[in-house]
């Protein structure tokens, strides 16, 4: 099952799930309760850290929850804030998921040291519902802009370029897949 976040973020050939944290995983909680997929493959846009560029894509199975406060040691978590579907040994680049886009570029330089390179609000969730009803699951994201103080206004002026990367990208993938 090909997945999205929907409202701006939709794609004829993915389901929309809702976007931010919450939404997406009550929405594809349902989704798995009442017909649950094979796989799950998330297809959204992205915020770079600052290693990838814009209009890059990235195919990720690792995703992280870090809010900002963490990386200054001003808050903690006693949850695991990393999960992974990726079963090889091959290093994924770690999307992070919060309901918040970054736009402090000194501060979001940090998460490259984690070894995070981008980040997407809903990938997070996506994966803690795969991994809660076992379904294999793998995201494909677009950079549409870098965590700085433009972050919105570069997310407006290349989410549409974005999306038909992204649209070409999973067509491209989907006449890969073995014919049954």
């Amino acid at each position: 099952m090909i997945i999205c976040a929907g409202n701006s973020e939709s794609f004829d050939f993915a389901q929309p799930i809702g976007v931010g944290l919450i939404e997406s995983a009550m929405n594809l909680t349902r989704l798995c309760l009442f017909d649950k997929p094979e796989f799950l493959f998330f297809i959204g846009s992205a915020g770079s850290y600052g290693e990838l560029k814009i209009f890059d894509i990235v195919e990720s199975k690792t995703a992280s929850n870090i809010e900002l406060a963490f990386l200054n040691s001003d808050a903690y978590t006693p949850l695991d804030n990393v999960i992974s579907t990726n079963t090889t040994n091959q290093k994924d680049i770690i999307v992070n998921s919060s309901n918040y886009i970054s736009t402090n570029k000194e501060l979001t330089n940090k998460f490259l040291n984690l070894g995070i390179g981008i980040e997407n609000m809903e990938f997070f969730s996506v994966l803690s519902v795969a991994k809660e009803f076992d379904i294999p699951a793998g995201g494909v994201f677009c950079i549409t802009n870098y965590t700085n103080k433009t972050a919105h206004e570069d997310f407006l002026a290349n989410h549409k370029k974005a999306k038909e990367l992204l649209s070409m990208h999973v067509k491209k993938r989907i006449k890969e897949l073995p014919q049954k």
